[in-house]
């Protein structure tokens, strides 16, 4: 009787649940509709009309991206004013010439075009571009260095590869080398090439932050690039916090596991660096990053090692921890380079 009586009542019992679920859905779904109809009565009766008094449209251009060929300059442009907007007239080193656009007509709000410039730039010299729009607002960008923009072949791959293991490999598992020496040095002098390591990673870190917003910018003010870099950062650490503490402090192999997968988030970067720098034809900067990142990256070995010097792995984890820490390098560069 009593599982009769049970039975009975438990349907009863799960039918207020059932509503409560029903009154939830639907004051969800309540302020979502009021909240469309607001916007389709925004949009249709226009009701700040009545605030335009005529004055010209806000106008803004980014260029953001900028080829030199044989057969000119060719400029990627994109609209982030308020209204569309028409390119009227291009000026080169003050003086007008002829363009083709491609899509053309007037650019819409965030839409990008292309503009080809048939103008014979000389290499290593400076070149002032001024885009005119028909209301007769202006538009400069400067290109410091002209220099031929990179094409895409095989070859150029295969050594920018390469390059990327110079940077992102080579050093990690350098620093990896050490191991047997570090299981010697004892606590105080591990505890100084940590702080060490960490000192240049600060470094990095205030310096890298500086450089991100000064670039972030430069874009078009549609995509908040300032912003962007704040979300992206605050993004990557709570990411690797989530992985890394999931099943609680991790130690020794999990731990130089976890140190590798941020160091190589860290060298993707990196590797952006030094193939944008090659690809706007500043060979002589990405050089100086080759370099400094090189040196650096021995460090990011010796704080990867840290964590299981008081164990033995195996073999076939050093190389498991070198091409995670230093193999975003090689695709950072690619997309630097090539994207």
């Amino acid at each position: 009787m009593t599982d009769i009586a049970r039975s009975s009542v438990e349907p009863v019992a799960g039918a207020p649940v059932a509503r409560r679920g029903r009154a939830y859905l639907l004051w969800i779904v309540v302020p979502l509709a009021v909240l469309g109809l607001a916007i389709a009565w925004l949009v249709a009766a226009d009701p700040l009309s009545g605030f335009r008094n005529g004055a010209p449209p806000v106008e803004k251009l980014t260029f953001e991206r900028t080829i030199l060929g044989t057969d000119g300059i060719r400029l990627l442009l994109r609209a982030g004013g308020s209204e569309p907007m028409t390119i009227a007239q291009v000026q080169v080193d003050d003086a007008y010439w002829q363009f083709t656009q491609d899509p053309p007509g007037a650019i819409a709000r965030s839409g990008t075009v292309w503009i080809h410039l048939p103008f014979p730039w000389v290499v290593g010299e400076a070149h002032a571009i001024r885009v005119v729009t028909n209301t007769g607002a202006t538009f400069d960008h400067e290109i410091p260095v002209a220099v031929p923009t990179p094409t895409r072949d095989s070859l150029s791959f295969v050594s920018q590869g390469l390059l990327g293991a110079f940077v992102g490999l080579l050093p990690v598992a350098i620093g990896l080398m050490f191991y047997p020496v570090l299981r010697g040095v004892g606590r105080n002098g591990m505890n100084f090439l940590l702080a060490l390591t960490v000192g240049l990673l600060a470094f990095l870190l205030i310096d890298a932050f500086g450089d991100a917003l000064e670039l972030a910018g430069e874009a078009a003010a549609i995509f908040q690039g300032p912003v962007m870099v704040v979300l992206v950062a605050a993004a990557s650490f709570l990411l690797l916090m989530a992985v890394g503490r999931r099943q609680g402090t991790p130690s020794g192999l999990a731990l130089a596991t976890f140190i590798a997968l941020g160091i190589g988030l860290h060298n993707l970067g990196e590797g952006l660096a030094i193939g944008a720098s090659f690809a706007a034809g500043a060979a002589g900067l990405g050089t100086f990053l080759v370099l400094g990142f090189t040196l650096h990256n021995i460090t990011e070995g010796i704080g990867i090692a840290a964590p299981i010097l008081k164990i033995r792995p195996p073999l076939w984890s050093f190389a498991g921890l070198t091409l995670l820490a230093g193999g975003p390098a090689v695709i950072g560069l690619w997309i630097g380079s090539l994207a």
